[in-house]
């Protein structure tokens, strides 16, 4: 017999948390329609350490209200060549790192790419997503809002 997987509901949109880039409560759109998720980054280079290839960058922009000027760096998990949203292809870097959703830790693949034209600096698309949530278009901030109920009753 196969034991149904409980989904969890997320919205259009939340706030999301990058422990391992130091971003917390960071914008993310929920992109039904896209199979990587993204992360807006500058000043993206990429190098090699120890035979391994490597990324540097800058995450955000500054006049995000997150914006520190970090910058990271971090192993090449791999690049692939996404479509934008004009429709354009173009290679892209993967890295991996974990998020933060519903007070649980996943691992996520997310694509560095500039979203300055972006209203959101992530977007989480289907691969995250599938198996695990259900989206309903018609609500918002479900993970966040619970993280915050959460903090003022302790």
């Amino acid at each position: 017999m196969k034991v149904k997987k409980h989904k969890m509901t997320i919205g259009r949109k939340d706030k999301v948390d990058f422990p391992e880039l130091e971003l917390m409560d960071i914008d993310a759109k929920i992109d039904t329609g896209a199979y990587t998720a993204a992360l807006h980054c500058r000043d993206v280079r990429v190098y090699e350490e120890d035979g391994r290839e490597m990324v540097y960058f800058t995450l955000l922009d500054p006049l995000d209200p997150l914006y520190d000027g970090s910058r990271f760096s971090l192993p090449v998990d791999s690049r692939r060549v996404i479509r934008n949203s004009f429709g354009r292809a173009e290679e892209r870097i993967i890295i991996v790192t974990n998020i933060v959703l519903f007070e649980k830790t996943m691992p996520i693949e997310l694509s560095l790419s500039d979203r300055s034209e972006m209203k959101y600096p992530v977007l989480i698309g289907r691969k995250l997503l599938e198996g695990q949530f259900i989206v309903d278009v018609a609500r918002t901030n479900i993970s966040f809002k619970k993280k915050q109920k959460k903090r003022s009753v302790a």
